[in-house]
């Protein structure tokens, strides 16, 4: 995803920033795709195809462990 993208998107709801979490694999093995992360909301947006999905009805929900696992260094 293209960095200058990310400095200017920001989350729907609270107009705060979003970190870019890169895709991964799942604890059972299936692919994530990329997202981009709202502390303040709790809520991962979808990238798909290199595409950021900025709407809150596709936006997942973090758990506390979602949290915990992406939350910025100190």
């Amino acid at each position: 995803m293209d960095a200058r993208l990310l400095e200017i998107l920001v989350c729907p709801l609270c107009k705060g920033p979003l970190r870019h979490q890169r895709g991964g694999s799942a604890v059972d093995g299936t692919p994530l795709d990329a997202e981009l992360v709202c502390h303040a909301d709790r809520l991962a947006f979808p990238v798909r195809d290199g595409i950021p999905v900025m709407l809150v009805d596709e936006a997942r929900k973090l758990g506390d462990a979602d949290q915990d696992a992406t939350a910025a260094p100190a």
